[in-house]
């Protein structure tokens, strides 16, 4: 199968650590090669109640490591009697990415230490950091997140925040674009952000939704 046969998320990622949690986001594009394959491609997945993660790359690895770590992450609970920190999902995560994903990955989420952010690398590596962003939009992104990002911000500034990040990398990163997926994991849990939610703080800002 050639380079251009392989269908790719492409993608734009967020990861943001926030007040009182964590945000993860993404686009819902999916190319291949120079085509735009699908247009409602899910990115954002949750793992566990407390625990989610955003998926870049090659669409069949990143559904069989969102099975796999949804599977390991439950039978970690189950046998600690206790929800896994992010620090040791993001560990998880980075040891079966050196099997050979074609992915790149970031695993948000809130424990008893409070939110936090990883990004997980193809070759195994995860670092934590309050906001990160993955893919072939993230360069944009990361722009947008540099001049707008504050620590402590209350869940409402970082959706706009996160708006505004993906709408800069949808207009200039052909692989992004369409719908926007958002979540919210909190001392209550996972949360989706409602798409009618985005829809209209998009309006707001200025933005046209999807694209």
């Amino acid at each position: 199968m050639s380079e251009e046969d392989i269908l790719k998320t492409g993608t734009t990622t967020i990861g943001l650590k926030i007040k009182d949690g964590v945000i993860l986001a993404s686009d819902q594009r999916a190319t291949m090669g120079h085509v735009i394959a699908h247009s409602d491609v899910q990115k954002v997945y949750p793992l566990a109640d407390n625990l989610g993660m955003t998926i870049a790359g090659v669409v069949g690895d990143a559904q069989l490591m969102v099975r796999f770590i949804e599977s390991e992450v439950s039978i970690y609970s189950m046998k600690r009697g206790s929800p896994i920190s992010v620090r040791s999902a993001a560990t998880l995560v980075g040891n079966v990415m050196r099997h050979g994903f074609y992915l790149g990955l970031i695993v948000g989420g809130y424990d008893s230490t409070g939110g936090h952010v990883f990004s997980v690398d193809a070759a195994g590596g995860y670092i934590e950091d309050d906001f990160v962003s993955i893919g072939s939009g993230a360069t944009f992104a990361m722009g947008s997140l540099e001049a707008s990002y504050k620590k402590n911000m209350t869940k409402k500034e970082a959706i706009d925040v996160t708006i505004t990040a993906l709408n800069s990398s949808r207009k200039r990163d052909s692989a992004s674009g369409d719908g926007m997926l958002m979540s919210y994991i909190g001392p209550k849990g996972y949360e989706e952000i409602p798409q009618e939610q985005i829809k209209a703080r998009c309006g707001e800002l200025g933005f046209v939704y999807p694209n």
